[in-house]
């Protein structure tokens, strides 16, 4: 599949757009608090009411899993099993500032961040929570670039998706009030060559706009969980501290096809449940988890699995395979007289020969994962974190099991960020954007020593921008020696390869995978509306192929 070539810039500033009208019609969320109707059909793992049978079991209730099981609950009955627990035990999951302090928080193995290295000595960081990453992400709601529905494999109707959209924003969607720090950068985009202004927009589209939020303008997060409360009531249940072990198939003359899954709660004990004979298994477990729990459940590479004394229920070389995430490169600077903290709502994209993204971010305490090992001491002062984002990438890597028994042990994971030398020409040219950026006007305040020419002003702390913006080889050396995740993981079920183009597991009869492991490209600069997007998508053509 060919890789798009529109690069994107998301700026994290306040916004200079208060005043402008829609550039579209969208009916987006008002404020209110967060939502937790639902709680009334979840459930612990441990409860009996949860084994049983169903039409849909759908494993993992995040950022797809949430709005495809409250599709599907419409008409039949639907098991969500989410290997967290419910965001009401994390209250600070629900505020803006809460964002940065989850990123910070230590790893029991039951905290809603799950931290991992890949295999890249990279940090990273995975939901383990009702909601998913949705619920510990930046808030950034857009919808997919046009051109990545024609690449991705599938033949979509494209009024069935705005309508999906639509669903979504009206429920946690919302247009963010002005912002000192993105307004700034806004007008900086500008100053560097990013053009027209689209104003507020949902859609992927060149230019410099303000796109929604999963933030209120109170601070208030919503997330993908507050979307189960479209669901009917009498045919949803949610599992939460459910960690599914295995799918259970039935080899039948006719075909493989899964029936049911064996999970266990949080004490170990282990619990069974089943689908009707018309129903499926859907896998909405991510990059990381679904590839995981089809490796434990013998679909994938024969060689590979016999290895691990696993038995083979469906050879395909695929599962786990053509894993990306986007590389993360950054600098950080110290202006004199700090903004005042800010989350991103300012987007800027560019459409040209290579990929990129610059995110910027206003920070008074850093979050641990902003940063990968530092060697330097963190500011204790309101900073600007400045990113720029490889969109793509076409570097690509693995997950593979790190214990062939108990899917609670994270398996291993290696994005190989950087092996396709296209990636890295491609960083470069992103931090020279940054560079560009940083000499504008607009960012004259934000200098230690305005009289300084060029970059030579800024206070950075931490790896500072090459100065010879022709040097390409200190460039490259910036791009690897900072390189961390965007968190956007994506792939390792790709159609085509492991799932056909209604997503169904190719050669295994009721099993399906709807979330982010199907595609091997990013549907936008920022992922979460697509995904989510997704589930409400493939819950309404799945009933309509029933």
């Amino acid at each position: 599949m060919e890789k798009s070539t529109m690069s994107v810039i998301v700026l994290v500033l306040p916004l200079f757009v208060l005043h402008l009208q829609y550039s579209e019609v969208h009916s987006l969320s008002k404020n209110h608090p967060h939502d937790f109707s639902y709680l009334k059909f979840v459930y612990n793992a441990s409860d009996p009411e949860l084994e049983g049978t169903y039409d849909y079991i759908v494993v993992g209730g995040g950022t797809s899993g949430c709005s495809l099981a409250a599709t599907l609950s419409e008409k039949y009955s639907v098991l969500v099993l989410e290997r967290g627990t419910i965001p009401t035990e994390y209250p600070n999951l629900l505020t803006t500032d809460g964002f940065v302090y989850n990123l910070q928080q230590e790893d029991n193995g039951q905290t809603p961040v799950q931290r991992f290295v890949s295999g890249d000595g990279i940090d990273n960081v995975r939901g383990r929570v009702l909601g998913g990453t949705s619920m510990i992400n930046a808030g950034v709601y857009a919808r997919a670039n046009i051109s990545f529905y024609k690449q991705s494999g599938i033949e979509w109707d494209m009024d069935l998706v705005k309508k999906a959209y639509k669903w979504i924003e009206d429920t946690i969607v919302f247009r963010p009030n002005w912002q000192q720090w993105q307004a700034l950068a806004g007008h900086g985009l500008f100053q560097a060559g990013i053009s027209p202004h689209n104003r507020f927009s949902l859609n992927h589209k060149p230019g410099i706009r303000l796109t929604g939020s999963t933030f209120d303008n109170h601070g208030t997060r919503h997330a993908a969980d507050e979307l189960l409360n479209n669901g009917n009531a009498n045919n949803l249940r949610v599992g939460v501290d459910a960690t599914v072990e295995n799918i259970i198939f039935l080899n039948s003359r006719r075909a493989l096809s899964a029936v049911g899954v064996v999970y266990s709660d949080a004490k170990g004990q282990s619990h069974q449940a089943f689908v009707h004979s018309k129903g499926e298994v859907i896998l909405s477990a991510g990059t990381i988890g679904t590839p995981q729990l089809l490796l434990l459940s013998g679909v994938g590479p024969e060689s590979y699995l016999s290895s691990l004394k696993i038995k083979v229920n469906h050879d395909n070389p695929y599962v786990g395979q053509y894993v990306y995430d986007n590389p993360r490169n950054f600098v950080n600077i110290l202006p004199p007289k700090p903004p005042k903290p800010s989350y991103v709502t300012e987007l800027g994209i560019t459409d040209d020969f290579y990929q990129c993204s610059i995110s910027m971010s206003n920070y008074s305490t850093p979050p641990f994962s902003l940063f990968p090992s530092p060697s330097y001491p963190l500011p204790t002062s309101t900073f600007a974190h400045i990113v720029n984002k490889i969109s793509g990438p076409l570097s690509y890597g693995y997950v593979t099991l790190r214990s062939s028994i108990d899917a609670r042990v994270a398996p291993n994971v290696k994005f190989n960020y950087f092996s396709n030398p296209t990636d890295l020409s491609h960083c470069v040219s992103g931090m020279k954007n940054i560079g560009n950026f940083l000499r504008t006007n607009n960012l004259k305040p934000y200098r230690a020593h305005p009289h300084l020419p060029g970059i030579d002003g800024f206070n950075f702390f931490g790896k500072p921008l090459p100065k010879n913006q022709s040097d390409d080889a200190s460039f490259e050396k910036f791009c690897r020696d900072t390189v961390a995740s965007y968190w956007h993981y994506h792939g390792g079920c790709l159609v085509g390869k492991v799932v056909d183009d209604r997503l169904r597991v190719m050669g295994i009869d009721s099993l399906r995978v709807v979330d982010a492991s199907t595609f091997p490209s990013m549907p936008a600069s920022h992922p979460q509306g697509f995904y989510m997007m997704l589930g409400r998508y493939m819950g309404i053509k799945i009933m309509q192929d029933r």
